[in-house]
């Protein structure tokens, strides 16, 4: 993997690069239930929901300070059994697939969320199998990342 460096995304600075990687997800893979593609209005409504909800955007950028991926969690489902629930999403941009950063952006995505939620985030103990376990398998088959919620068979 080639350098890189851990962000707090902002809308000024990363919405238009989340937004064509959202975008391109949708048009190629099944890791959005949107059909069609997203607007830079829609970018504003994420952020604030994120912002609003105390959520984390992280991003990983290259050394010319391009967005080469992100990830965040936000609330499951708004019903009280699933208070300590999150469902979080990991995209990696076409072009820096299959080079770790999904790995990375879990991993920062989790220490994010016991910084935020110390003692009270069982979600992220377990997340680091699955995320060992992901790992194993895509190092093991012809598969290649287009999010935490999908790896598709090439």
């Amino acid at each position: 993997m080639s350098e890189h460096n851990i962000v707090r995304c902002t809308f000024e600075r990363h919405a238009g690069a989340i937004l064509a990687i959202f975008n391109e997800a949708i048009v190629n893979s099944t890791a959005l239930y949107d059909y069609k593609a997203r607007t830079p209005q829609n970018m504003v409504a994420w952020f604030d929901a994120k912002q609003s909800g105390g959520f984390p955007v992280i991003g990983v950028e290259d050394s010319r300070g391009k967005l080469m991926g992100f990830g965040s969690y936000g609330t499951f489902r708004a019903w009280p059994a699933y208070k300590y629930t999150v469902e979080h999403s990991v995209y990696v941009e076409q072009d820096h697939r299959g080079q770790g950063l999904g790995r990375v952006l879990m991993q920062e995505l989790i220490a994010a969320a016991r910084h935020a939620n110390p003692g009270t985030c069982p979600w992220a103990r377990a997340t680091n199998v699955v995320v060992a376990t992901a790992a194993r398998t895509l190092r093991s088959s012809s598969t290649r990342e287009t999010s935490s919620k999908e790896t598709r068979r090439m």
